[in-house]
């Protein structure tokens, strides 16, 4: 529950449940809140940064180009989640674009104060490698299907989504209406492979479009006989 000294909630988040009452206080020293609308860019790669982000509400993805101008999806990002970190912590500018891919809500944290918390508190270092490790292996797991056929590609990019819009991290759960070319990306196949893998999975149930526009797996035995559900 949010309280004056913590309007965000950030003790209910795990990177920052550990955090004692005064470093939550300190990251959010003189902090903003923003609103974005589906594909408006937060950071762009190669630019610096002074500031930490905190996604409230909606998904995003973090993407980089190929040396060919393919676009790479590297992860997405959900409520909850931080980004920007890398660049506070090396000051170094930054490595991917970060892009909404709904509408989206999020509060900006000053760089300064990220890293006197770090310096200050434990807790905080100790729970952003935690964060980095997880995300690590989440990018292994994806490139490791990277050559499976469509449908388990499909059916990985599909959860992952779903995922990363619930709370609880439930492969169930709505994903948000998205152009057909971010399925197509994200599971690393052409559009026209991506249309007709989506459009079998519809057919036989597994996938069924939400009165939003959105997609909802229904049946979640073809992921767990290819691995993709623990």
């Amino acid at each position: 529950m949010a309280t004056p000294s913590d309007p965000w909630g950030l003790h209910a988040l795990p990177l920052f449940s550990d955090l004692q009452d005064g470093s939550r206080q300190a990251l959010l020293e003189r902090h903003l809140v923003a609103r974005f609308e589906p594909e408006q860019t937060l950071v762009m790669e190669q630019d610096w940064g002074e500031s930490v982000f905190l996604l409230l509400k909606g998904i995003a993805k973090v993407r980089s180009f190929s040396n060919d101008g393919q676009e790479v999806i590297l992860c997405v990002l959900g409520g909850g989640e931080l980004f920007g970190e890398m660049a506070a912590l090396d000051q170094q500018p930054r490595s991917a674009d970060v892009v909404a891919l709904t509408a989206l809500e999020l509060v900006k944290l000053r760089a300064a104060a990220f890293r006197g918390v770090i310096l200050q508190d434990a807790a905080l270092a100790l729970a952003l490698a935690r964060l980095e490790a997880s995300r690590l292996r989440d990018l292994n797991r994806r490139f490791a299907i990277q050559t499976s056929d469509a449908t388990t590609r499909m059916l990985a990019a599909l959860s992952y989504l779903a995922t990363k819009a619930s709370a609880d991290h439930n492969p169930e759960t709505e994903i948000p209406p998205l152009p057909q070319k971010e399925l197509a990306i994200l599971s690393g196949l052409a559009r026209e492979t991506a249309s007709r893998t989506l459009s079998k999975l519809r057919q036989r149930g597994t996938v069924v479009e939400t009165p939003s526009g959105g997609l909802r797996l229904t049946d979640l035995q073809p992921l767990r006989r290819r691995a993709l559900l623990t």
